[in-house]
């Protein structure tokens, strides 16, 4: 990782988020090693948090956004077209000049790429957990994008392959992981950080990456819904 470049980056992401919050500061970890989890809100997710957390941060990064090969085809579907509505063909010609940009970027950052196969799974979780017997910090936005948004929160159920680190890292050190939750609210310009939820090895590892992703997917859900409404929401407590 490139940490000046990256203090750069995290500069410009606090000037496209300048006024931003991080309400619940003190749910966050002084020390690595840590799992952030944080809903997407397209563009706006990755911006609020790299600018917010004072944090040198590895996010898991869709595998065609960081190889220069696939990486406008992809821009031009994912952002171009859809939330900067550039027609064709200049949302070629737009995504192809910002790749040349944003590959190399986000590979000296420390973007982690995340590969939709078994095999390639499996390389993303070995790259991170040796990231995380550093005692580095992982962020991850595990929205599933072929399923439809919830109205109220916009945001997708999560996948849940990503707590599989839980159970790989505990096998290799014998030490629990902590996943923290956060929760990017674009109206109130603030991010929300809840309780840890800690990998729990007395469960049967199935069921725990299902109470993992469970738990994470309620409590952010649950806090956008607090951002919104001003209110106290109740938070299912971690186990």
């Amino acid at each position: 990782m490139n940490k000046t470049l990256y203090r750069f980056v995290s500069w410009g992401f606090q000037e496209l988020f300048r006024g931003g919050d991080v309400i619940g500061q003190e749910n966050l970890p002084a020390t690595g090693p840590a799992v952030f989890v944080a809903n997407h809100l397209g563009a706006l997710g990755p911006i609020a948090v790299g600018g917010s957390l004072h944090y040198f941060l590895h996010p898991w990064i869709h595998a065609d956004i960081l190889d220069p090969r696939r990486a406008a085809d992809y821009l031009r579907r994912d952002f171009i077209a859809p939330q900067l509505r550039v027609p064709p063909p200049f949302d070629r010609w737009l995504a192809r000049g910002i790749s040349k940009l944003h590959v190399p970027l986000l590979r000296a950052i420390g973007g982690i790429p995340v590969y939709h196969t078994r095999d390639g799974l499996q390389d993303t979780l070995s790259q991170t957990l040796e990231l995380l017997k550093l005692n580095r910090f992982i962020l991850i936005f595990p929205e599933d994008p072929a399923s439809s948004p919830d109205p109220q929160t916009a945001m997708r159920p999560f996948q849940k392959g990503f707590t599989r680190l839980g159970e790989l890292y505990y096998e290799q050190t014998r030490r629990p992981l902590s996943f923290h939750p956060l929760a990017v609210h674009a109206a109130t310009r603030s991010i929300r950080a809840g309780k840890p939820i800690r990998y729990n090895c007395l469960n049967h590892p199935a069921s725990e990456r299902q109470r993992i992703k469970d738990m994470l997917e309620k409590n952010i859900r649950a806090m956008i819904l607090q951002a919104s409404h001003g209110e106290a929401v109740h938070l299912p407590l971690p186990n």
